[in-house]
C-alpha cells in the first residue's frame, strides 16, 4: 500500500524552505525538524528528516519522519511524512523514531529511506530497530521492511550499488550500530530492491563504533567509515559476503563547541566518480590551545591507505570561527584533479559564547580541484539562537548530520534554520534548501592549507572518558577505541 502527505513548496527566495512539521502528537516540540540526510538521482532529489522532535525530558527521536523530494533538479518540492512507522501517522506501532538515511537502487528502481524506529523511549533496556522504507518516485512510500528487529540498534546508513559494470551491481546495503547489544558495526545486504535483507555482519575484528557511512566504489568494493573514539573503516570487496578487519584512519581532537549545542562530531563520507573516498570531520588540531574547531579531511582512493589529515581553509586560523556538523558532497560525475566538492557546515562566529549570546549559522565552501584550494567560507543562513531550537536529550539540536547531494551536476545542500518561535513558544523550526544550487565560482578567491601542520602536541580541550553512543547513553570503553598517530 502506498501512502503520502504531498505539499508543493515553491522557492520564492535565496533560502527555500521545502518542509514543515504538520504533526499533533502531544510527546513533541512542535513545530520543529531536525537531521536531514538527501541523495539525488538525475533530476530527482529526495530529502529525509526528523519531524517534531521529542524534547529530552520526554526521551529520544522524533515523531515521525518527514521527506521532501524534488523531481525537477531543485525548483519544486513535495513534502510528506513516511507511513507506517510511528504511531502519529499511517498506522505505524512506533512510539518514536530517528536517524533518516537516503539511498537509490539504479538496477530496480526504488528510492529506499532508512531510519530507526525506537521501540525503547526512556533509558536503557530497549532501544531501536533497523527498518527501510521504499518508493518508485520518492513521493509516494511503502509501508517500512524491517532490516534488523533486535530492538539494540542505533545509527544506521544505507547506500547502494549504481555502476552497472559491478559484478554487484543492484546491491545495497545498510550499516547499523548495536550501542545497547554487542557494541559491533554491523552491515546487511540487500539485492532485490530492498525487499529482503540479510543478517548483520561485523568486520573481521567485530570492530566497535557507530555513525558509519558507507560508499560504494565503481568496481563494487563497499568501503565503510565510522567512529569509535577516532575515525575507522573496514571493507568488501565482495558484495558484503564477508567484511574485513578495521583500521584507523586518524584520531579526533575537537573543541567543545559553546552553548550546550548537540554536537556529537560525526564524520560525512563521500565519493567521487573514480571512487576516491572524502572524509571529513571537524577538529581542532590547527589551532593553538584548541579554542576553535577547523573542518578537516581525509582521503583514499582504496579505503585502506589514507592522507594525512588536512584542514579546509574556510577561515584562517588565526580567525574566532567555530566550524562543526559538516556534510560533504561530491559530484559523482567529476574526478582526480577535476573533482568538485561542496561542504555544508554550521558554525558560530564567536567560539567562546554562551547559551544567550551564541549566533548559530550555516555556510558552505566548495572546491573544483579535488580539495587542493576551497572557496571563502559563505554564509547560508542565521544567525539563529539556540534558544530556538528542540532542546534534545544531548543538547539544543539542529543535527547529528547533514548533508549536500549533487543533481545533474548542481549541489545542493539540505538543512535545518531556525527563526523567532511564534506566540506561546510554538518553534519555527524546518528543512531549507537553496533556491539555487550553491554557486560553483571559478573566478572566485580560492584558499589552499597547504603546508599546514598541526599544532605540536594537539589534543581535545575538554576531557572524554568516554565515547558515548549516539543518544549519550552507552559508554563505549578506552579499549575499544581506534588508535592513530594523526
Amino acid at each position: 500500500m502506498l501512502l503520502g502527505l504531498n505539499l508543493i513548496v515553491r522557492a520564492q527566495s535565496s533560502l527555500a524552505p521545502i518542509s514543515v512539521d504538520t504533526l499533533t502528537n502531544t510527546d513533541s516540540k512542535h513545530k520543529s525538524e531536525v537531521e536531514p540526510h538527501s541523495f539525488a538521482w538525475g533530476n530527482t532529489i529526495v530529502s529525509a528528516f526528523q519531524v517534531a522532535r521529542r524534547p529530552g525530558t520526554v526521551g529520544w527521536g522524533s515523531g515521525d519522519i518527514g521527506f521532501s523530494t524534488s523531481k525537477d533538479g531543485g525548483v519544486t518540492w513535495h513534502y510528506g511524512l513516511l507511513p507506517g512507522l510511528t504511531v502519529n501517522y499511517g498506522s505505524g506501532t512506533y512510539g518514536a523514531i530517528s536517524d533518516a538515511s537516503v539511498a537509490y537502487d539504479a538496477k530496480h528502481g526504488q528510492w529506499l529511506i532508512s531510519t530507526l524506529p525506537l521501540v525503547g523511549l526512556k533509558c536503557c533496556s530497549k532501544f531501536g530497530d533497523v527498518a527501510v522504507s521504499r518508493s518508485t518516485d520518492g513521493i509516494h512510500w511503502e509501508k517500512p521492511i524491517l532490516i534488523d528487529k533486535s530492538h539494540l540498534d542505533d545509527k544506521n546508513w544505507t547506500v547502494c550499488d549504481n555502476t552497472p559494470s559491478s559484478q554487484f551491481y543492484g546491491n545495497c546495503y545498510t550499516e547499523w550500530d548495536q550501542a545497547f547489544g554487542s557494541g559491533e558495526v554491523l552491515m546487511s545486504v540487500s539485492s532485490d530492491g530492498g525487499l529482503m535483507w540479510g543478517p548483520g555482519k561485523a568486520s573481521a575484528n567485530h570492530a566497535h563504533g557507530l555513525a558509519g557511512e558507507p560508499v560504494v566504489q565503481p568496481n563494487g568494493t563497499v568501503i565503510v567509515p565510522f567512529e569509535a573514539g577516532g575515525i575507522g573503516v573496514f571493507s568488501s570487496t565482495h558484495g558484503g559476503q564477508s567484511w574485513g578487519a578495521s583500521k584507523a584512519i586518524a584520531s579526533i581532537n575537537s573543541h567543545l563547541v559553546a552553548g550546550g549545542i548537540r554536537n556529537h562530531d560525526f564524520l560525512s563520507a563521500a565519493i567521487d566518480g573514480t571512487g576516491k573516498v572524502y572524509v571529513v570531520w571537524s577538529d581542532c588540531r590547527f589551532r593553538t590551545g584548541c579554542k576553535q574547531n577547523d573542518i578537516v579531511m581525509s582521503t583514499s582512493t582504496d579505503g585502506s591507505t589514507w592522507s594525512a589529515v588536512k584542514r579546509i581553509p574556510i577561515d584562517p586560523t588565526t580567525s574566532t570561527v567555530d566550524h562543526f556538523i559538516p556534510g560533504i558532497g561530491v559530484n559523482p560525475q567529476t574526478s582526480g584533479a577535476n573533482t568538485h566538492i561542496a561542504i555544508v557546515y554550521y558554525y558560530y562566529p564567536i567560539a567562546s559564547c554562551t547559551i544567550s549570546t551564541c549566533q548559530l549559522e550555516v555556510g558552505f565552501t566548495t572546491s573544483t580541484d579535488g580539495g587542493a584550494t576551497w572557496t571563502a567560507g559563505s554564509q547560508l543562513a542565521g544567525p539563529m539562537k539556540l534558544s530556538w531550537l528542540p532542546n534534545s536529550n544531548q543538547g539544543w539540536m539542529v543535527a547529528d548530520y547533514v548533508v549536500v547531494s549533487y543533481a545533474n551536476g548542481n549541489p545542493f545542500g539540505v538543512f535545518a534554520v531556525a527563526h523567532a518561535p511564534t506566540t506561546g513558544g510554538v518553534l519555527h523550526e524546518s528543512m531549507y534548501t537553496t533556491q539555487n544550487p550553491l554557486p560553483i565560482s571559478y573566478s572566485a578567491p580560492r584558499f589552499s592549507s597547504s603546508g599546514e601542520q598541526p599544532v605540536p602536541g594537539f589534543k581535545s580541550d575538554h576531557k572524554m572518558q568516554f565515547f558515548y553512543d549516539d543518544e549519550g547513553t552507552r559508554p563505549i570503553p578506552r579499549s575499544r577505541w581506534l588508535r592513530n598517530p594523526q
